[in-house]
């Protein structure tokens, strides 16, 4: 009997803590998906790292699966959300996070992947995804189905995409949408028809939100995406609303399990933290953006690590407007040049209208890399403070607390402006050589590695379009010149037995009976002439039966008589000889390489040997 109650208690026991805690047996699925490497529009910087936050996240929170895919093409998201599907089929929750293009056509929502070329509108449906695909894919989840949409960027293929039809509407954002599978969320970064901000840092104000509060112990997700709504409203001046679309039932549906933490409000900073109000008053004047911001910061606070970073901005403008002062400078010298060339000028006018020019594009050069230099030194002190700022939100304690490494890192402010940046940014030269390939100038792919093909292509561009960039160096002059070209530059150089056609090479067909030839153009094929043989017939060739027709020197000829040796070669035509000798005739007939003849009377012919043309063998002597 005691045998049977122990045995009772211990399965009511673990009865009760399988009761307690539910969320134990739970599956958790996550697909994280970054596209910024696009190959046919500039390039996204905040993408990628917005999908290493977010999987260092899913996976902080305990999550079972956790995949993380990074500049996807159209053929590999179609594999990565099937192998996904997978996975989800027993999970009782599935997410997916993605951050990238997306665009809306005819109501319809698509996800762009980084091998799109969308030349028409038509092409979204062979070369993107629709955001039904995505949901498919969450399908198979018990509790929740969550899609978070981090794509709602301003759509750089709606600037040269062709309308097929001019009703077809190409809406701005993402599009309205209302799931209709139940326990289904989407989450878009910026309310439907809108788009989203990027940031001055490393990740979107949207991601930087999510991360902290998606994964917040037993908080509703509902509640968690509220919190993130407020922040990021705040952080863009509200002009930014995250929107979530869909329902769920009347229990609290948590990321994460656990006991929920009540929160009122958005957490702040102490006022004790003087470095908080700093702050917000530094990403005020960023997001101003231009110099009489920046000085007005410096003026109220005009020392420390904040200051450091408001000159460096400073100087990052100046460094602009001086770039772009001297190249307007170099083309109106350059512009006058060519007036006074033209013109025929002076000598010593032309040699002084040259030397302005050459000064006022070494200027420009010095100029674009003083130019690219103070970029450099501000993007790397702004992602330092993003580095800091992200350490300082991890762990409060520490950033507050007097001899902390971050408080110690914010007195640095200094060091800041002594950063050496590389001389060629590897961003800036990626993205002419993704311009140089749109214009049909670059072949190559695009790697940010300016070598010997990028500069001739660039060189390539100069010619046909009529410009004068430097082509030793990517440079934004190069990379604002090529933007305004919007349609081929560089002629289209196709292989023998291709032609161009459009943007692309075709194979050359030809008619039955032609082939293509070294011009690369349809010839018709020549019948093919009997050619003669050496064989049987050779015996009956004209040079072979005048050369058996030729006697050996000193033999007599044929049918002439009294054979004497003649002195012709062999090959050379013999006149026929007299039918009847003539009278009173020694019987002897003489030939040389004209005529045959009766030796005169009197006379006779005396062999002397040898015979070939003009040299006969035989020789009329006479008394």
């Amino acid at each position: 009997m005691s045998w049977s109650l122990r045995l009772g208690g211990y399965i009511l026991t673990a009865a009760l803590l399988l009761i307690g805690h539910p969320a134990l047996a739970e599956k958790r699925v996550a697909l994280v998906i970054g596209n910024s490497a696009y190959q046919n529009v500039p390039q996204l910087t905040n993408p990628a790292n917005d999908g290493a936050v977010m999987t260092a996240t899913f996976k902080s929170a305990g999550f079972d699966v956790v995949d993380y895919r990074r500049d996807l093409t159209a053929r590999e998201t179609r594999r990565a959300l099937r192998d996904f599907a997978d996975a989800a089929r027993d999970a009782d929750i599935a997410v997916v996070y993605y951050a990238g293009h997306g665009m809306e056509v005819e109501g319809a929502n698509y996800l762009i992947p980084i091998d799109a070329r969308l030349e028409r509108d038509t092409d979204v449906y062979d070369e993107t995804l629709s955001l039904d695909r995505i949901l498919v894919a969450v399908e198979p989840a018990k509790k929740l189905r969550l899609v978070i949409l981090d794509a709602c960027r301003d759509n750089p293929f709606t600037r040269n995409m062709q309308r097929t039809v001019a009703t077809r509407s190409l809406g701005r954002g993402l599009a309205k949408v209302e799931p209709t599978s139940p326990n289904t969320l989407i989450a878009y970064s910026a309310k439907a028809g809108s788009t989203a901000q990027d940031g001055d840092g490393k990740n979107s104000p949207f991601t930087l939100a999510l991360s902290r509060h998606i994964a917040t112990p037993g908080l509703d997700v509902r509640k968690a995406f509220g919190f993130v709504r407020d922040e990021v409203l705040k952080s863009t001046g509200n002009r930014q609303e995250p929107f979530v679309y869909g329902s769920l039932g009347g229990e609290d549906v948590p990321l994460v399990p656990g006991v929920p933490r009540v929160v009122t409000q958005m957490p702040v900073a102490p006022p004790a933290n003087p470095q908080a109000d700093i702050r917000r008053d530094y990403e005020l004047a960023m997001q101003v953006g231009n110099k009489g911001a920046l000085n007005a910061f410096l003026a109220q606070y005009p020392d420390g690590f904040y200051a450091s970073l408001a000159k460096l901005q400073l100087e990052k403008l100046t460094a602009e407007e001086n770039r772009a002062a001297a190249s307007e400078k170099a083309r109106a010298t350059e512009a006058e040049r060519a007036r006074l060339v033209a013109e025929g000028a002076r000598k010593d006018t032309l040699a002084k209208a040259e030397a302005e020019a050459k000064a006022a594009e070494q200027a420009r050069i010095a100029a674009e890399k003083a130019n690219q230099l103070a970029q450099q030194q501000a993007a790397d002190a702004e992602k330092k403070r993003q580095e800091q700022q992200l350490a300082a939100a991890d762990n409060p304690r520490a950033a507050t607390s007097p001899g902390a490494p971050a408080a110690a890192a914010l007195q640095q402010g200094p060091e800041v402006a002594s950063l050496t940046p590389p001389s060629q940014p590897a961003d800036l030269a990626k993205s002419v050589q993704l311009e140089l390939r749109r214009v049909g100038c670059l072949s190559e792919d695009a790697d940010g590695d300016w070598g010997s093909a990028s500069r001739r292509s660039l060189s390539q561009f100069n010619r046909y379009a009529g410009t004068k960039l430097d082509t030793q160096a990517a440079s934004a002059d190069a990379l604002q010149a090529i933007k305004l070209k919007q349609a081929r530059v560089c002629p289209l150089v196709c292989q023998h037995g291709t032609k161009p056609d459009g943007d692309r090479c075709t194979r050359v067909v030809c008619a039955e009976g032609s082939f293509v030839n070294d011009d690369n153009e349809c010839e018709k094929r020549r019948e093919k002439k009997p050619v003669a043989k050496r064989g049987q017939d050779d015996e009956d060739m004209p040079s072979r039966r005048r050369a058996r027709a030729a006697p050996e020197p000193g033999l007599p000829l044929p049918n002439a008589g009294v054979g004497v040796g003649i002195g012709s070669a062999p090959g050379y035509a013999r006149p026929q000889t007299q039918a009847a000798r003539p009278p009173k005739s020694t019987g002897q007939i003489y030939c040389d390489a004209y005529l045959c003849r009766a030796v005169r009377p009197g006379c006779r012919l005396e062999y002397r040997g040898g015979g070939g043309p003009a040299n006969n063998a035989s020789v009329e002597v006479c008394n």
